[in-house]
């Protein structure tokens, strides 16, 4: 569609983002400055112009700056905020240009070829994006050019100067560059565009003479634009409002279902869901919904929605539904076999429902550690948010209930005939041991204080199967566990 046409570009700055972010929220009329921790040393990381004019500048030691600026008020920078603010100038810019990339962390750069009649010229253009960025309290110098390199070099050096005298540390060169052009001699690119190359190249390296082309327009530099993340919300405005919980729950599956496709699309399936439901009287009712798997089936998941529906309050009606997937996870299709019938997919659609009611996070699973200790053997981990594991390995076998050790009466090295457990007189049937299990030394456990431990299977025969230890160093016998 341009072939032919000249490429314009052009490159936008902000040279206190992190401040004017903080001052557009906080009003401060005296010096102002972000402070970020760097090496042990608090600094200044982004100023205002109060504080620029008072010679404070970036990089400079905070405690010198109160000793030079006494009125210097201070806040702690959030880089991550500022990359967040970033992203929203990015999406505002788009009003512009289709084609708008991120420059640094504090600059945008908007390809306008052929957009820039559509608002009067590029000189009305670019007074549009100044006056509207001012206005909402951004410092912003923008430059214009054929290539990224120019619009870079005049937005950071001279908006309206010729790129031939301009500074060559315009051409995004290193410090230690800069610097020893200048010992050259070549302080601007126009000098430096009239020296030749085979030198500077070897003095240099290819970097130089990248930058310097790109700028000139002798080497094309893509203009990157952001992929935007997909957005799984899907809304639904109802003509009339609705109260009856049958009419909600058919409202939600057909939202279901569009979002279910556009997950579909992505190979993504959701685990945290939110339905908002507003209300004619603009009060608003949100139901959470945690998945113990990423899923993306509309008619499995309706129905988890049920109980979380039964508690709304619909007041004088419902007018308006809007269900967002707020944490998506990865779900490729799975390939269909006619081997097996398992659906492996049912112990964590039981965890589903079982966490719409008594929290997801309440219910449990036991995973192996990494201990001989029987007590230290599992941990108890989220089910929701991990994984069962198959690989408990254990030479002998283990009690399904284990508890703290409850001593008992008995004398001997082995499992005595008769004993008194629980206020309970046991008769000691069939035996099976012993095993033997040093405690670990590196840990200091009061509960492994008398020493080794010998283990028995001891079936009573009034039914119950215990697991009963002796302790050989400080003698004594202890109830532990039960089998099944």
């Amino acid at each position: 569609m341009f072939d032919g046409m000249q490429k314009r570009v052009v490159s936008m700055w902000f040279p206190r983002l992190a401040s004017d972010r903080v001052l557009r929220i906080r009003q401060i009329s005296g010096p102002f400055a972000l402070t970020l921790k760097e090496h042990n040393a608090n600094r200044l990381y982004c100023l205002n112009e109060t504080a620029e004019r008072q010679g404070l500048y970036r990089g400079m030691s905070f405690s010198d700056a109160r000793a030079f600026c006494p009125d210097l008020i201070s806040a702690t920078a959030r880089p991550d905020l500022e990359a967040r603010f970033l992203a929203s100038l990015r999406r505002w810019a788009m009003r512009w240009c289709p084609w708008v990339g991120i420059e640094g962390n504090d600059g945008l750069v908007l390809d306008i070829t052929g957009s820039a009649h559509l608002f009067g010229g590029e000189a009305e253009m670019l007074d549009i994006m100044r006056s509207r960025l001012i206005h909402t309290g951004l410092s912003v110098r923008i430059g214009l050019g054929d290539t990224r390199g120019a619009a870079w070099a005049r937005a950071h050096y001279g908006e309206g100067a010729a790129l031939a005298d301009l500074p060559v540390a315009a051409l995004r060169l290193d410090e230690g560059t800069v610097t020893g052009l200048k010992r050259m001699g070549l302080r601007t690119i126009g000098q430096l565009s009239d020296t030749p190359r085979a030198p500077l190249a070897r003095r240099f390296g290819s970097e130089l003479l990248m930058r310097l082309d790109q700028a000139l327009g002798a080497q094309p530099e893509q203009i990157c634009p952001v992929v935007e993340p997909p957005h799984y919300g899907v809304r639904l405005s109802l003509p009339e409002p609705i109260g009856l919980e049958a009419d909600v729950m058919a409202a939600i599956a057909r939202l279901l279902e569009r979002l279910c496709n556009k997950l579909a699309k992505q190979q993504a399936g959701a685990r945290v869901l939110c339905l908002t439901l507003r209300r004619v009287d603009a009060a608003a009712q949100d139901v959470e919904l945690r998945l113990a798997r990423p899923m993306r089936n509309a008619r499995s998941i309706l129905s988890l929605f049920q109980r979380g529906v039964t508690d709304v309050d619909a007041g004088f009606g419902i007018d308006q539904i809007r269900l967002e997937a707020v944490q998506v996870e990865s779900l490729p299709a799975r390939q269909i076999t006619h081997i097996g019938t398992r659906n492996p997919d049912r112990r964590d659609d039981l965890i589903s429902r079982i966490g719409t009611r008594i929290g997801l996070e309440n219910v449990h699973r036991f995973l192996p550690a990494d201990s001989h200790i029987p007590e230290r053997a599992f941990i108890i981990a989220p089910a929701a948010y991990s994984q069962p594991e198959s690989g408990w390995v254990s030479l002998h076998p283990r009690p399904v209930l284990i508890f703290p050790p409850e001593p008992i009466v008995a004398t001997g090295n082995r499992p005595p005939t008769h004993f008194r457990w629980r206020r309970t007189e046991l008769t000691t049937g069939r035996t099976t041991g012993p095993e033997r299990i040093a405690p670990e030394w590196w840990l200091d456990d009061p509960n492994w204080h008398r020493g080794l431990r010998d283990y028995w299977r001891v079936e009573t025969r009034q039914g119950r199967r215990l697991w009963m230890f002796y302790t050989p160093q400080n003698p004594g016998w202890f109830v532990q566990g039960e089998f099944a």
